[in-house]
């Protein structure tokens, strides 16, 4: 689905991504870690074609990202951005623009591409609300309604940046149900950035640590068997399991 292979990127003297080579399969859901200015969202900028490496390949489904064109297959959620309350988009009006890229610019929405955005809507469970300003909504119902922009599209790799900041525990864990569901249901392959251990750790079947370079690639059980947290972050860490 995508390959890093030997991927270099610098923000003029200051390297932010040092030799990484990483896969994503499909199915996977790949959780992306590390301290903060260890290169997270530079990785996904990189993936997504928006910033050009300095060494290395990057391939989409088998595609060099620079001769990639079937951008309809690639969802992308960027870290949250606050929405006035007088905002004047409607969520279906913010919702059915995820399907631009496969209408065309200036061209008129068609009945396919209203019924997709129905239908994301439908998967991230706010229809009901479709008529509300995006602006007068919850954090987390925000976010929601960016992935169901990025769904509207059928994608089948979804990019996600940080998606549970400023949202609380209790929404945190609808969040993470509903990547489950698009993952196991929906078929959608996952690559998730994220600060926070503790529900990445648990939510992923394949993590990344990245310090600039990849400290780490592999299943969570093995990241923290093996000390990679605590070399990433370079201090002792325990993530502690239980039942509750």
């Amino acid at each position: 689905m995508a390959e890093l292979e030997h991927v270099c990127f610098s923000y003029g003297a200051e390297r932010a991504l040092d030799e990484v080579s990483l896969r994503v399969e499909r199915g996977d859901i790949l959780g992306v870690i590390g301290p903060n200015g260890s290169g997270k969202t530079t990785l996904l900028r990189v993936l997504l074609g928006l910033l050009r490496p300095s060494c290395g390949h990057v391939r989409l489904f088998g595609t060099e990202v620079a001769a990639f064109r079937q951008w309809q297959r690639v969802g992308y959620v960027p870290q949250k951005a606050a929405f006035d309350a007088r905002f004047p988009a409607a969520v279906s009006e913010v919702v059915i623009s995820g399907r631009s890229g496969r209408a065309g610019v200036g061209r008129r929405f068609s009945a396919a591409d209203r019924e997709a955005a129905r239908r994301a809507l439908e998967v991230i469970g706010l229809t009901s609300l479709r008529d509300r300003r995006i602006g007068e909504l919850s954090s987390g119902q925000q976010q929601r309604v960016l992935i169901a922009r990025a769904l509207a599209s059928g994608p089948e790799l979804l990019l996600l940046d940080e998606p549970t900041v400023g949202v609380d525990v209790d929404a945190q864990e609808d969040f993470y149900s509903l990547l489950r569901r698009l993952n196991h249901e929906e078929g959608v392959t996952l690559i998730l950035v994220s600060h926070d251990i503790g529900f990445v750790t648990q939510e992923v079947s394949r993590l990344a640590c990245l310090n600039r370079s990849l400290v780490f690639h592999g299943s969570p059980e093995e990241a923290v068997r093996s000390g990679a947290l605590a070399e990433m972050y370079r201090t002792d860490s325990w993530v502690v399991a239980h039942r509750h």
